[in-house]
């Protein structure tokens, strides 16, 4: 049985907060943080929103206001992120039995059995900020819905000064007609149109929509939306972290790939990194799908999207083997010989996709298991060395040593946490 008080905190612009922890001189200034590849805004400051910033603008498009208005550019930092995330989530263990990581940035947290649920709420909000650095909102609500929803209106009305409860059916009443149906968890743009044409407007009148309607207008999915809205949880609390069912690997190239070695290096250096994923996991893959691609954003260039998808049997994580199959799509995919790049195609991306994942001890066995025992110890050598010496010190040969698709990180900031060259040094006078 599920908790009947949920909440759920999400950092504000926690990208850029996270960087503020680090360098003040970013407090109070417009701050944007770039794609990988410094390709786009994937981060703003409210600042960089007053401004008309768009969240995915590309930042070629904004140049000039970047420069009008002295607009701070940073390149992701997603090892400081990370580490950022994971402290701030232990703050949230002191303050619920139960914490389920929902995103980078969000939490949901078992808020059953506290009498104040906002003096606890704004407790933690301050504790957060004391031991992290990072600002944080919480939503609290009988069901997953409205805690989203709540934290919504924490995010948008000073009013609540970070905390906004919906347990209290009253204030609900007050609320709920207020809030947009294009605000509600789970409904979007398409659901929203029809929602609209259909007469409903606010999350009030979404939630006195009939049931069977729900379903037939979006699905169970909004049929669930409506129940979770009347105080019925229908989303269940994850107390464990469930089993991904896939995994991606995908990066945009500094320089165009021309060539196949090129385009080869870059899927390497994927599969390596996924391969590495899946043993943290304790997972293994059943099918892996390499692609590569041009730019959608030169259109005076010839375009090609190319993917094939390989059967991993026996199941595997290990790198070579992933290597192996991210050659044989590549090859199969790739136009004309290849020495030759018959389009003259310049390739923008490359990625690998993993799915079918399993438990190593449930991955089903061949007959010829025993001749496989050398490739794990391999393994856990090669990633005992990778995390000693850093990230890339011991890589296979075919990913190149030129690292000629290696991504723009041209605004990259420091690993303030987890590298000791990095770490900030206060010198007294």
């Amino acid at each position: 049985m599920g908790p009947s008080s949920i909440a759920i905190s999400d950092s504000a612009n926690f990208y850029v907060s996270s960087e503020r922890v680090f360098d003040p001189s970013l407090c109070g200034v417009p701050v944007i943080v770039l794609s990988n590849n410094d390709g786009c805004a994937v981060a703003r400051s409210d600042e960089a929103k007053a401004l008309g910033i768009k969240m995915g603008a590309p930042v070629h498009h904004i140049k000039d206001k970047i420069a009008a208005h002295g607009v701070r550019v940073l390149s992701s930092n997603y090892t400081l992120y990370g580490d950022m995330s994971r402290r701030v989530s232990e703050v949230y263990e002191d303050y619920s039995p139960r914490v389920e990581v929902y995103s980078i940035d969000e939490c949901f947290l078992d808020f059953d059995g506290f009498r104040d649920r906002e003096a606890h709420a704004k407790a933690l909000v301050a504790d957060v900020k004391r031991r992290a650095g990072i600002p944080v909102r919480v939503g609290i609500g009988p069901s997953k819905t409205l805690a989203k929803c709540a934290n919504e209106l924490a995010k948008k009305n000073p009013i609540f000064q970070s905390v906004c409860d919906l347990t209290d059916m009253s204030i609900r009443e007050y609320l709920l007609p207020r809030v947009p149906v294009s605000d509600i968890w789970g409904v979007g743009r398409a659901t929203t149109c029809k929602l609209q044409n259909a007469g409903v407007f606010t999350a009030a009148q979404l939630r006195g929509m009939p049931l069977k309607k729900a379903r037939a207008l979006g699905t169970v999915v909004l049929e669930r939306t409506v129940a979770e809205l009347r105080g019925e949880p229908c989303i269940a609390f994850e107390d464990v972290e469930p089993q991904r069912k896939g995994m991606a690997v995908t990066r945009s190239s500094g320089t165009p790939m021309t060539d196949f070695d090129m385009v080869m290096e870059a899927l390497t250096a994927h599969a390596t990194r996924a391969a590495e994923k899946l043993r943290t996991h304790g997972l293994v893959a059943g099918t892996l799908t390499a692609f590569y691609h041009t730019s959608r954003f030169k259109p005076d260039k010839p375009n090609h999207r190319a993917s094939r998808t390989a059967k991993l049997t026996p199941m595997s994580n290990d790198t070579f083997d992933l290597v192996a199959a991210a050659r044989r799509c590549a090859q199969a995919a790739w136009r004309g010989p290849r020495e030759r790049n018959q389009g003259g195609f310049e390739y923008a991306k490359a990625g690998v996709m993993l799915d079918d994942l399993l438990p190593v001890a449930q991955r089903p066995l061949t007959l010829f298991e025993p001749l496989k025992n050398r490739s794990s110890e391999l393994m856990i050598a090669l990633d005992e060395i990778n995390g000693r010496f850093g990230k890339k010190s011991l890589v296979l040969a075919r990913e190149g040593f030129k690292k000629r698709t290696v991504m723009r990180q041209q605004f990259h900031s420091p690993r303030y946490t987890t590298r000791i060259s990095d770490v900030p040094v206060i010198r007294m006078s």
